[in-house]
């Protein structure tokens, strides 16, 4: 009999910001990662002010070695003013660089919507929630890259 494999420890930013959407998007990724009996413990679990300043939160938690990867949620919903595209392009763009330079997952669970309605409906409890979605990608991709580096 085989010993199964540990499973990955995982870290969680989730912006404070549209809070009624990020705690849903939280309760979503949870929900993904038990279901693949992934823990997650609420010491892995760092909060964020906002979508502009997970990247930097999501970089360093990478470099701490203490995990195999992070699950980035937070909500950035459009306005009347271009802050929207700065902070939005920001988020991804840094997730992204944060991701590539340290070789550690680091999934996109930030929504980036038109309306509030838009919102919400995304964060819902259901199979749709992008939170599951990122917790999902972030599970995957570390099962896909010890595939990699397996062979």
């Amino acid at each position: 009999m085989t010993a199964s494999p540990t499973p990955p420890r995982l870290a969680v930013v989730v912006s404070r910001f549209n809070r009624e959407v990020t705690e849903g998007l939280l309760a979503g990724a949870r929900r993904e990662l038990a279901e693949r009996s992934v823990p997650l413990a609420e010491a892995d679990i760092f909060p964020a002010p906002g979508a502009f300043e997970i990247p930097l939160l999501a970089r360093t938690l990478a470099e701490s070695g203490r995990y195999d990867g992070v699950i980035c949620l937070g909500c950035v919903i459009k306005g009347d003013t271009a802050h929207f595209e700065f902070i939005s392009l920001g988020a991804a763009t840094g997730l992204m660089q944060a991701m590539l330079t340290t070789g550690v997952p680091i999934a996109f669970g930030i929504l980036t919507t038109y309306t509030d309605e838009q919102a919400l409906v995304r964060s819902r409890a259901d199979a749709a929630n992008k939170g599951r979605e990122a917790a999902a990608a972030c599970v995957e991709t570390l099962e896909t890259l010890a595939r990699i580096r397996a062979a």
